[in-house]
């Protein structure tokens, strides 16, 4: 046999419920091997076929959902419908969501990691190949970061994709620079204040009492709502695009350092995000 492989084929951008953690944003590369016997075209599999077929199984697949442990003890579920309904009870409090079925993907595993997700993939892409392929190989990691990175989960109700729904999320560096220098303390403070943080939108905040925050919202999609610890809660006054995290990180560091200009790159996952410049607590061009 030989063996095809694609690095980076696509970025897993979720939120997953952990037992000690809570809401986790998370982002897994996904590589893959294709081995088999060659074709009339002396291939595997044809790269662009690859691509067509097998990236389309996760982008439509576990990529933007929360996945779910499904045989973890602290987990309830009721359906209704489309939709589905959970409680998670973790060591860092309980969480409620509510959504369309699609936005949650069920994992067969006490607990959420990569192995269980590749778990869950693996015979998913293996009936997208043809016959000549024996075997389908998958590898999730971590994005190689040298420096500061925090997860976070976030929803954007305005978004016509899958970034609508309210749970997902990413793991993403975060480089800040002051007066034109990295200031990697900084950046490490604000990568530990955000560790595991859900970045809500005020305007989507319905209740709040007894140390917990409730968000609810219509999207395209349908209805969706979240309920989780306050703790791991921090507010915006816009939508949670990257682009306004940015805008947010610069006007809080600006506010905080008068005088100094203040330039953030904020990363949404793997290799993508936004730059916001501020000085004095107000936002800055160039």
């Amino acid at each position: 046999m030989t063996c095809l492989f694609v690095e980076q084929l696509t970025v897993v951008d979720c939120a997953f419920l952990d037992g000690a953690r809570g809401l986790v944003g998370e982002s897994w590369i996904v590589d893959i091997e294709l081995c088999g016997d060659l074709d009339a075209q002396s291939m595997v599999l044809d790269f662009g076929e690859v691509k067509k077929r097998l990236k389309r199984v996760v982008d439509d697949g576990p990529d933007h959902t929360l996945l779910v442990p499904a045989r973890h003890p602290g987990l309830s579920l009721h359906r209704q419908g489309g939709d589905l309904q959970l409680e998670f009870r973790s060591e860092a409090g309980a969480i409620e969501h509510a959504g369309p079925a699609s936005a949650a993907t069920l994992l067969d595993a006490a607990e959420v990691n990569a192995g269980a997700l590749a778990a869950h993939l693996r015979p998913l892409l293996a009936a997208q190949v043809p016959p000549n392929v024996a075997q389908v190989r998958l590898h999730l990691r971590n994005e190689a970061i040298d420096g500061a990175y925090y997860h976070y989960a976030h929803g954007l109700k305005q978004h016509a994709g899958h970034c609508q729904r309210i749970a997902h999320g990413h793991r993403s560096r975060l480089q800040l620079r002051v007066d034109g220098a990295r200031d990697a303390a900084l950046e490490s403070a604000w990568a530990g204040r955000w560790r595991d943080i859900y970045l809500g939108t005020r305007a989507d905040l319905v209740h709040a009492a007894g140390g917990r925050l409730r968000f609810e919202y219509r999207a395209a999609d349908g209805d969706f709502a979240l309920e989780l610890p306050q703790a791991r809660c921090d507010l915006l006054d816009a939508d949670s695009t990257v682009e306004r995290i940015a805008e947010h990180l610069a006007l809080r560091i600006a506010a905080a350092q008068p005088g100094r200009a203040v330039e953030v790159r904020a990363y949404e996952g793997v290799m993508k995000g936004a730059v916001a410049r501020a000085r004095d607590g107000r936002l800055a061009l160039g």
